[in-house]
């Protein structure tokens, strides 16, 4: 059964006595995500089952939002440097 957008929440459980964060989603682009991340850092990440894992608190953060100026200040270093955003598939 295929899910719509609406449907394919994330929830982030995590406690003040332990140092990992569940991660529950059915966001296919954040699972990729954590699928790969899992491999290749397994001894931090690990897959507890189909669409859960388990992260290390620090990797779940809250940050201020880009100001317009410093979205701009980055774009243009990112073009001075001459990267390309990745082509999609």
């Amino acid at each position: 059964m295929k899910l719509s957008r609406y449907e394919q929440e994330t929830i982030i459980l995590y406690n003040q006595a332990e140092a990992a964060a569940e991660v529950y989603t059915h966001d296919p682009r954040l699972l990729e995500k954590l699928r790969r991340l899992a491999e290749k850092y397994p001894d931090q990440i690990a897959k507890k089952d189909r669409q859960t894992f388990l992260v290390p608190k620090r990797c779940v953060s809250v940050r201020e939002p880009y100001s317009t100026e410093r979205r701009k200040a980055a774009s243009e270093r990112a073009k001075a440097a001459g990267y390309r955003p990745p082509k999609k598939q």
